[in-house]
């Protein structure tokens, strides 16, 4: 009989995509996907340590899973349970300790190695009872010589619509409040061929939007087919000519320090290139800054903005705020609240500073009380809410174009992306899926945009370029 796998998914994109890989590499040893644990024959958390207080979440997961398993063996089945992702590698030996329950940890370069894992882990087991020897949990959070990209399978079938694609890991910035060069380790790029055969890939199994996936994804630098190393200017403008059928691609998360002449030149010269940017600056706030080693000026962002809006005029933007990192004043956090109302982001996620142990920031004296945390997030979150709404509604009435992706609640409803990341519903046959198509948009919500479309006789003359461009103005 096929046996049953349910992956929990925490954090950024990169371990959405580590999740779905796999599940890949998992297919050949006969797992299809469970809809709950419970159905579940193996279950993996793929953790993220960005978010506070992660691992006790993953903690507080796990104690459901074992009273889940204990029920799976009442009625004769049983369950493997794995740990995996940024929590697994920075918690390993803990996680076994803490926990008994859990089968295997893995780190996020060692996945390729899960079907050795899994018969390691039901060896272990004992003949008796099916009980794991105590102390026999299987650790693998190594940084393995060998790429796992190397040893990964192609992409399963039906892929999504938007899929993700991973180019770049790692990172070599070493922030302050970060722990990723830690969990993920040194930054590695991805060779220019193994990214196009992967994209060919996706799109022959339905995708029809890339998004390419790095810690530092514009410090992308991977070998090209005829020797030397290519950018990720370069790289967007091979994906746009080389791949057949794919129709937008998308790039994160970026480095301000990392954002070249090249790559801006690719937002104007590339129109499969969406025009939506996410570009973390954490503060506005040079002092700040410093001391998170971001290693650029608020001066510095501006004027890659600056460039990047010359370059592609209708360009929208996205970032990361961190609120009350250590020494923080109020003159530093009117930096920060400056330089988002001089910018204006039609998106953005802000957070609290928490303390990640092992990182300089943890160290770092002056930390900043809660209750002033507290309400200088909701000044800031007031100000980008604020925009986010404002940008929304400056798309009511105009026309963009659509990518369809899925069914909507409602029947002969299907939901799609504009070129902006915006969810947007309209009036559509399940056949359209995967197609762009013109919609005027009608009403704004909470979260997504509503739509419907446009008679080929009433279409603008203009490019969607010029529409949108009237819509960011």
């Amino acid at each position: 009989m096929a046996k049953k796998l349910y992956i929990k998914t925490y954090g950024c994109q990169m371990n959405v995509y580590d999740s779905a890989r796999m599940a890949d590499v998992l297919a050949p040893l006969g797992y299809g996907t469970a809809e709950t644990p419970a159905d579940a024959d193996m279950v993996i958390l793929n953790t993220c340590h960005i978010r506070e207080k992660a691992s006790e979440k993953v903690f507080s997961e796990l104690g459901r899973l074992r009273r889940t398993r204990a029920e799976r063996r009442e009625a004769g089945a049983d369950m493997i349970i794995a740990v995996a992702g940024c929590v697994a590698q920075a918690e390993g030996a803990e996680i076994l300790r803490r926990a008994p329950e859990v089968d295997i940890v893995l780190g996020p370069q060692t996945y390729h190695r899960l079907p050795e894992m899994v018969a390691r882990a039901t060896r272990a087991r004992s003949l008796k009872d099916g009980k794991k020897r105590r102390g026999a949990g299987v650790l693998d959070t190594d940084f393995p010589p060998e790429s796992k990209f190397d040893h990964l399978p192609a992409p399963a079938p039906d892929q999504a619509v938007s899929a993700f694609l991973a180019i770049q890991e790692g990172c070599d910035k070493f922030c302050t409040f970060c722990v990723v060069p830690y969990t993920r380790g040194a930054e590695f790029s991805r060779p220019v061929t193994q990214i196009v055969d992967e994209a060919r890939a996706l799109v022959a199994a339905g995708a029809r939007e890339i998004t390419l996936l790095g810690q530092n994804v514009n410090a992308y630098h991977g070998e090209a087919p005829n020797g030397g190393e290519w950018d990720l200017g370069r790289l967007v403008r091979h994906l746009a000519d080389a791949v057949d059928g794919l129709l937008r691609i998308r790039y994160t998360t970026s480095h301000p320090r990392d954002m070249d002449d090249d790559l801006i030149a690719a937002h104007a010269g590339v129109p499969q290139l969406m025009p939506f940017l996410h570009l973390p600056v954490q503060s506005g706030s040079d002092r700040v800054l410093e001391a998170m080693n971001r290693q650029h000026e608020a001066r510095r962002y501006y004027e890659i903005i600056e460039r990047l809006r010359a370059a592609r005029p209708d360009l929208a933007l996205s970032s990361d705020f961190i609120v009350g990192f250590p020494g923080e004043s109020e003159a530093d956090f009117a930096a920060t609240l400056k330089l988002v109302e001089e910018i204006g982001f039609a998106q953005a996620f802000s957070f609290k500073y928490s303390i990640r142990p092992g990182t300089p920031g943890a160290a770092m004296e002056n930390q900043v009380p809660e209750d002033v945390k507290d309400e200088r997030l909701q000044r800031l979150q007031a100000v980008l809410n604020a925009q986010q709404v404002a940008f929304n509604r400056a798309m009511v009435g105009r026309v963009l174009p659509v990518l369809l992706e899925k069914p909507g609640r409602h029947e002969g409803q299907l939901v799609g992306r504009s070129p902006y990341l915006q969810a947007v519903h309209a009036p559509a046959d399940q056949s359209e899926i995967g197609t762009v198509v013109d919609l005027r948009i009608e009403d704004i919500g909470h979260f997504s945009l509503s739509g419907s479309r446009v008679p080929s006789e009433h279409k603008p003359n203009r490019s969607n370029r010029e529409t949108l461009q009237e819509a960011v103005a």
